[in-house]
């Protein structure tokens, strides 16, 4: 039963919708994971023996060419997904106020279903492997373009719900690598990695995708979602209808400049009068907005030390991941089963659980407290993870020798590798808009998400220097 304008929904209604955003979390991280899963079918593109037959009779310096571009695959995949995370974050908000939220959602969903078509039936068509691998950096930019549009939109979308609908996008995007590699795992089981059984997995992102922008068109037809939406829109024009009706009064003579709380502000204020955010200080509204976020950085510089904090957990985890761990060998035997199963399940699916195990636990305690000087110590020691991933058994290797060659060091240190990266990822994220007064928490998130996504494009330019130090 559908409830009326000023009804709130039955409680059936919350779940659906909480089931929709996480369904559009979900839809928000997945493209990348898929593509980074995928690295085996990338590389083997690459390495095709069709295309290393026909390098003998090329240049010396076209084979070296194609093997460079094998070798760095991961960390030019890092880059490229990165690099517009940080520029789209940057152009946010002008994307924000210009593009409608239905076509910057709908829009970015069909944007990166189409891609993964066309990557599903790239499967079947021969490349060399430059135009294959330039196809392959393309395809990775645009998911992560329009994946970061998404990312936005739909955390602006769950602003007009209760705080708590933040949730299930959160959980959503904790579980997308989750699923990525589960699935990348049943296409191994049923495919024996031939390039075929790639087809039947970029087709399962389709039909994710699908099944996300369906949830989308669902969202406004139900009861919850209308219910909070309408009363957005309904306490926005009575306060519009309330300003107006003061404006005539001030027109008609009827307000007083010294009783109207709308005219205390100062010469600096340029917006149209009555200006709401102009009260009894007399504080200007356009000179606070100039002044607010200068005080912000200016003033709190424990609000930087979480910024830096966040910024540094993901370069370290990006500047290893997938660049230095999708390259470690088993050293069980490579021929066996497990060598076919080993980085899709001790890299992959491992870094997602225990990752995504690390955000969920800050639900249950936060410990260091958000004054602690130990929550950046512990994020200063996270770098010991860089050595000690590149002294296991990554492959090929130049200078470094392999000091942790068996299988049980690698997942150990990735269990506590992911674990930490996504406990202190979140504590950093929560403690840093705690850190200045209630009216600058919103400049404070936005900061915090910059120079989270900042780390992630230092993690992928440094990944090089380690690749190369190997």
């Amino acid at each position: 039963m559908r409830g009326g304008r000023g009804e709130r929904p039955q409680p059936s209604a919350y779940k659906a919708v909480w089931l929709i955003f996480f369904i559009l979390g979900l839809g928000t991280l997945l493209p990348w994971n898929f593509f980074m899963t995928a690295r085996e079918y990338f590389i083997g593109r690459l390495e095709d023996a069709k295309n290393i037959s026909q390098l003998g009779n090329q240049s010396t310096g076209a084979a070296l060419s194609h093997s460079y571009l094998h070798s760095m695959f991961d960390n030019f995949m890092t880059l490229c997904a990165m690099v517009p995370l940080l520029v789209f974050m940057c152009l946010n908000s002008f994307i924000h106020q210009r593009i409608p939220q239905q076509i910057r959602i709908l829009g970015s969903l069909v944007a990166i279903g189409l891609v993964f078509l066309i990557t599903a039936v790239m499967v079947k068509v021969a490349m060399e492997p430059l135009p294959f691998f330039i196809f392959t950096m393309i395809s990775i930019v645009f998911i992560n373009s329009f994946g970061a549009i998404l990312q936005s939109s739909l955390f602006g979308l769950a602003g007009l719900l209760p705080a708590n609908y933040t949730a299930p996008i959160m959980s959503g995007q904790g579980l997308a690598g989750i699923f990525a590699a589960l699935a990348m795992i049943f296409s191994i089981a049923i495919g024996a990695q031939q390039p075929e059984s790639y087809i039947g997995y970029f087709t399962t992102a389709c039909v994710a995708i699908l099944l996300a922008i369906f949830s989308y068109i669902l969202l406004p037809r139900t009861d919850f979602f209308r219910y909070y939406s309408m009363k957005d829109k309904t306490e926005y024009h009575v306060y519009n209808a309330e300003l107006e009706t003061k404006r005539d009064l001030i027109k008609k003579g009827e307000g007083s400049p010294r009783s109207s709380p709308f005219l205390r502000r100062s010469a600096s204020c340029q917006q149209p009068l009555p200006c709401p955010s102009c009260q009894e200080t007399g504080a200007g509204h356009g000179k606070r907005e100039q002044a607010g976020s200068t005080n912000l950085f200016l003033s709190s510089p424990q609000l930087w030390l979480m910024a830096v904090s966040v910024c540094a957990v993901f370069t370290v985890t990006i500047g290893v991941f997938p660049a230095i761990t999708a390259k470690v060998h088993t050293s069980l035997g490579e021929e066996n089963e497990w060598g076919l199963y080993f980085i899709p399940v001790s890299c992959f699916l491992m870094f997602n659980v225990f990752d995504w195990a690390g955000r969920s636990l800050t639900a249950l305690f936060t410990w260091p407290g958000k004054d602690s000087c130990l929550l950046p110590v512990l994020v200063f020691l996270r770098i010991v993870f860089i050595p000690l991933f590149m002294l296991c058994n990554v492959q090929p290797r130049h200078y470094l020798p392999v000091f942790f060659s068996h299988d049980a060091w690698y997942i150990i240190f990735m269990i506590f590798f992911s674990i930490s990266n996504g406990y202190l990822a979140s504590l950093c994220m929560c403690f840093g808009p705690k850190k200045v007064l209630a009216h600058e928490a919103e400049t404070a998130g936005a900061v915090m998400a910059f120079f989270l996504a900042l780390g992630l494009a230092l993690g992928a330019a440094v990944s090089f220097l380690f690749q190369i130090l190997i």
